[in-house]
């Protein structure tokens, strides 16, 4: 098989000269300064004089913002729910929404006020416009909408355009235009990818979120095949994207480098570990994103940011090359932003032509799945009601369309145990990969995870003995399930939580609802069809082992079903 280094060896791109690219570090806050009363910042001649009060609201916010006062700022934007800040990643609508985001933050890097404009709107309002002059280099441009309450001066409306980043580092660990350059000709060319950093690509690092792992790592010899395979058909990597620490989360966070955003749902966690791909995809930066998924790390942040998202088949997939979490779950599969290109990644990867590791699954895999759907209702009573009501509004649509499938509910078994068995096996599969290195690096983690390491450090034999003696009859009964029907439901209970939300509750509750299919190795797709509040949340087919292809069919053909129905 052609690896990623002599793919890129056959283009007019060059491979780069190092071994491994500028690994970025996470942004600290810098210092402070105070913005200058005097002189005045330029304002075009005959302009009308900014208000004295005005100017001097605005000094103030402008004081608060650069020493991250947040209670300051919280005063100088007007309460209530018809307060509006966007910036390049969206809109914020109501104070709280923005206070919410202004709090994970943190500072912004030491500027001037180099130009304002002032326009009155009105006896009481006006539109300031003012162009910020970076000290470490670049501008920023600010609009505000300015009223006056009481005597008060506070900002209705904001937008705020920041100075043209590098990057942005809470999805990219290292990135270019392409990263790597793949075949000129396949299925897939003129595709970009985004890596999950958990994958060997040769010549470089794998860095699985934690940047003491990735400073003592060693370049990689070899390209991992699922990487390997998209770049012999003519996909070019745009980079390697980042991951919740050793994948061992589904909120997308990450305490070293950030929280990347969410493309649909601004100031909401973007899901993990596969967090970065799925940004990546979501905000147009790359078309498909290679990733991996234990305990639901695809189908999160397929839901939570509106994406398409393939959990293979446990084994389908060539593992070799990916650092695992826990090899009795662990799968590799793609987020896309529509179905076609999904199936595009998986017709090729999961075909004989196009993975010389992979067994051609299309025998099995040729025939449609049948047009039946069975509905968990154990799955069922995990789902937040908004959710649940808008999942019963589309299967509606689909009974009531031109081609009906039928419907009928089945018991999946107890969700708690199930979840307790599998997470007691995950745990004990990811201390024995990764508990010399954490004994070894006390501190390296973050909260979170160093809290699920130590759960897992006291696992027993007897109790991983016990849990997977558990999981077989469980695993079995979940086959007969799919066996002649394939399951739907919503992927997630609800839409993505804010990042200042408490997740714990719609952690363990998420969990419940992603594990079965992992613990017994079934393939899974999410699929953006529901929308709950405005915010995208998927809905999942869990079919047979071995039918990955005909399932990534039978959901497009679901979708557009879905789609004209609830059109109608």
């Amino acid at each position: 098989m052609t690896d990623a280094t002599t793919a890129a060896n056959e283009t007019d791109t060059p491979v780069p000269a190092t071994p491994e690219p500028a690994v970025i570090e996470p942004a600290t806050p810098e210092p402070a300064v105070t913005v200058p009363a005097t002189p005045e910042p330029a304002s075009p001649t005959g302009a009308p004089a900014i208000p004295a009060d005005l100017r001097a609201a605005f000094d103030a916010y402008e004081r608060a913002i650069v020493a991250n006062d947040l209670d300051a700022l919280d005063d100088f934007f007007a309460p209530g729910p018809d307060t509006l800040r966007g910036d390049t990643a969206g809109l914020l609508v109501g104070h709280d929404a923005i206070s919410g985001f202004r709090a994970l933050r943190g500072g912004v890097p030491p500027r001037e006020i180099a130009e304002i404009h002032y326009r009155p709107l009105g006896p009481d309002s006006a539109l300031l416009m003012s162009v910020s002059q970076f000290v470490g280099g670049g501008r920023g441009l600010q609009t505000q909408v300015w009223q006056r309450f009481d005597g008060r001066w506070l900002i209705t409306a904001a937008h705020v355009t920041p100075r043209t980043p590098a990057l942005d580092r809470t999805i990219w660990r290292s990135v270019g235009d392409p990263f790597l350059q793949g075949s000129w000709e396949g299925p897939l060319a003129g595709l970009t990818v985004a890596v999950k950093d958990l994958f060997a690509i040769a010549g470089f690092r794998v860095g699985a979120g934690n940047p003491t792992y990735l400073e003592e790592a060693r370049p990689e010899k070899a390209t991992a095949p699922a990487v390997a395979d998209l770049l012999r058909a003519g996909a070019s990597l745009r980079g390697i994207a980042r991951t919740d620490e050793f994948a061992y989360s589904i909120a997308g966070d990450n305490v070293h480098y950030g929280t990347p955003p969410n493309g649909a749902v601004v100031g909401a966690l973007p899901g993990g570990s596969s967090s970065g791909p799925a940004s990546a995809v979501a905000l147009g930066h790359a078309d498909i994103g290679l990733a991996t998924d234990t305990a639901g790390s695809i189908r999160v942040p397929a839901s939570y940011q509106g994406l398409w998202g393939l959990r293979t088949t446990h084994d389908l997939v060539p593992r070799q090359g990916m650092l695992p979490l826990a090899q009795s779950f662990d799968t590799i599969g793609w987020l896309t932003r529509d179905g076609e290109t999904l199936q595009r990644a998986a017709d090729w990867c999961l075909s004989y032509d196009g993975s010389s590791s992979t067994e051609n699954v299309y025998g099995a895999s040729g025939d449609d799945l049948p047009w039946r759907f069975v509905m968990p209702e154990e799955v069922l009573d995990c789902v937040e009601s908004a959710t649940r009501e808008a999942f019963s509004r589309l299967l509606a649509a689909l009974a009531a369309s031109d081609d009906p499938p039928s419907f009928r509910a089945v018991h999946t078994g107890d969700l708690d145990a199930t979840f307790s068995a599998f997470r007691t096996v995950q745990g004990a599969e990811a201390w024995r990969n990764d508990g010399e290195w954490l004994r070894a690096h006390p501190g390296a983690v973050g909260p979170a995870v160093a809290e699920r390491f130590r759960i897992a450090s006291q696992i027993t034999a007897s109790d991983e003995a016990a849990a997977r003696a558990e999981l077989e009859p469980i695993a079995a009964h979940l086959a007969e399930v799919v066996d002649g029907a394939v399951m739907v439901f919503p992927t997630v209970p609800g839409p993505a939580p804010l990042r200042t939300a408490d997740v714990d509750a719609v952690r363990a509750a998420t969990l419940r609802m992603t594990a079965p299919a992992a613990a017994a190795g079934l393939p899974a797709v999410s699929i953006p069809l529901l929308r709950v509040g405005g915010a995208p949340v998927g809905v999942c087919l869990v079919s047979r082992a071995g039918t990955d292809i005909a399932l990534v069919r039978l959901a497009r053909r679901f979708a557009s079903l879905a789609r004209a129905g609830v059109a109608r």
